[in-house]
């Protein structure tokens, strides 16, 4: 099927979306939560495909991690669904009303954005919760996932259609383009006449590659380098064990800290039992002089390890003179997605709050966090580290826009 037969079907599953009230969506977001849970035999063999081919391909293991599907996280995929069923469905709901003085009555109402295109990588996880959000908000979806998970996403796909269709809806609210080609990706990147908006989700070099190609209006979810910085008067045991969830709680996703600084004057009582715990799970600790000389394990970092994101067990460390000193390194090095501090100073924490330039900012807790069901958005369709539109974890509003609506008895302007 080609690109501009998707684009054709996904013009019209938008106008059919549009007709869809609240109960009828939410009906079918139950069913399709119901249809994975019963097919997740037949889910969870494509995948074995995709996994198969990706460790025969040599992938890190960390990325296989995100590529893989187990029963628990095809009924964490159907509870994402669910979880949105609970939540105030957006479309329709008027923002803001006034009456002019010549009697116009203007309003302001939430709307679809239309006909959303997502490429990804290898997390089928995204299929499903790009879908609910999706049809929540009576968008269309053209989804474009990668090739390691192509298999799995042919599976959910097909389960999700075939459910929509059994209640009445257009299967074509979901649709998936086949062709995993790099050249085809770059032609949906142009698909102006079909598309509303383009959301890349993955790696820098996708995201790199959308951003200077797309010519539809791109909303950038971005990489995490994200930075936990421990401060002179951070709780010892606090400060490990959030670096521990942030790092090894899972290693291959955007939210996982890849960063740590630790205030000078703590150093020499934190960095030892942070290495004795993360050192335990394997974790490589690239840090500065002042790091390695504390810790004969601890590998020489160079310059290109500041800004890194390693999706993987390895974590690079500074140690820095003050507050102000941490909130530059971060500032520059950053991704602008999620950064923590570790303390018991409230000036401190206000600071970094106000100063630290990301999507989520943290105090005292893990960056694990920044995620759209954590959040209490059901699911996330990626987590936005640009300003205009959206930013951070983008739920439900974050995939609408607005109309102004207005009712007038005649007035002609003079």
């Amino acid at each position: 099927m080609t690109l501009e037969t998707l684009g054709i079907q996904a013009k019209q599953a938008e106008r059919e979306l549009l007709k869809l009230n609240a109960t009828k969506k939410n009906e079918c977001l139950q069913a399709v939560a119901d249809g994975l849970v019963a097919d997740s035999e037949a889910i969870l063999k494509a995948n074995e495909e995709d996994v198969r081919i990706a460790r025969e391909k040599g992938m890190n293991e960390s990325l296989v991690d995100r590529l893989a599907l187990t029963e628990q996280r095809i009924h964490s995929m159907a509870e994402g669904l669910i979880s949105l069923i609970a939540l105030e469905d957006p479309i329709g709901e008027i923002l803001e009303a006034k009456i002019r003085p010549n009697g116009l009555e203007i309003g302001k109402k939430r709307v679809p954005l239309g006909v959303i295109g997502i490429i990804y990588e290898s997390r089928p996880n995204v299929t499903a919760d790009a879908f609910g959000l999706c049809f929540k908000t009576s968008n269309a979806v053209i989804l474009k996932g990668g090739s390691d998970a192509i298999h799995s996403n042919k599976a959910i796909v097909s389960v999700i259609r075939r459910v929509l269709d059994s209640c009445g809806v257009t299967p074509d609210a979901i649709q998936l383009v086949e062709d995993t080609n790099r050249e085809t990706a770059k032609k949906l990147m142009q698909m102006n006449e079909y598309l509303d908006v383009l959301i890349p989700r993955g790696g820098a070099g996708l995201i790199r590659t959308v951003v200077e190609n797309s010519t539809v209006p791109v909303i950038e979810t971005g990489t995490g380098n994200c930075h936990i910085y421990v401060d002179d008067s951070a709780d010892i045991e606090m400060a490990v064990n959030i670096i521990d969830n942030a790092k090894t709680q899972r290693t291959g996703v955007c939210n996982a800290c890849e960063s740590l600084l630790i205030h000078k004057d703590i150093v020499e009582r934190v960095l030892p039992a942070i290495c004795e715990r993360l050192f335990k799970k394997h974790v490589e600790i690239r840090g500065d002089e002042n790091c390695c000389r504390l810790n004969s394990q601890i590998i020489p970092a160079s310059e290109e390890d500041w800004g890194r994101e390693y999706l993987d067990y390895i974590l690079s460390a500074k140690v820095v003179e003050n507050l102000d000193e941490a909130i530059a390194h971060i500032n520059k090095y950053n991704t602008k997605h999620s950064e923590a501090i570790i303390t018991k100073d409230y000036e401190h924490a206000r600071r970094f709050l106000d100063e630290v330039d990301a999507a989520a900012v943290y105090v005292n807790a893990s960056t694990r966090f920044t995620d759209g069901f954590e959040f209490g958005f059901g699911a996330e369709i990626g987590i936005s580290t640009q300003k205009l539109h959206a930013r951070g974890p983008m739920g439900l509003k974050e995939l609408t826009t607005t109309k102004y609506i207005i009712y007038g008895n005649g007035q002609i302007r003079p």
